[in-house]
């Protein structure tokens, strides 16, 4: 099974380019890999009917987001990255090694 890279990840705020929810933005909650659908935060909502339950004793509506395609989503900023490092890169070198010391 290879992972499929895309230009979106969780977490990054995105627009909408194209289709019905054009010039929308919002913060992407998931991306659906395999169907090539992401998530995006206040675009999409959709009417989930819900049957009678314990946690509904008479049924309830919800409104959630749908996906839309992902060819249909632009990159406006990354998510700040907690993990990752500061590690020094030189030039043309490896990122621990000093500059004048040589192996």
């Amino acid at each position: 099974m290879n992972r499929i890279k895309h230009h979106v990840k969780k977490g990054d705020q995105v627009e909408v380019i194209s289709g019905n929810f054009r010039g929308s933005s919002g913060r992407v909650l998931a991306v659906l890999s395999g169907k090539q659908r992401v998530v995006v935060e206040g675009v999409r909502i959709i009417k989930k009917h819900l049957r009678k339950s314990q946690d509904n004793p008479s049924g309830k509506i919800a409104e959630r987001e749908g996906p839309i395609h992902i060819s249909n989503v632009r990159l406006l900023e990354r998510e700040k990255s907690e993990k990752g490092g500061n590690k020094k890169e030189t030039k043309g070198g490896h990122p621990e090694r000093s500059e004048g010391a040589r192996k």
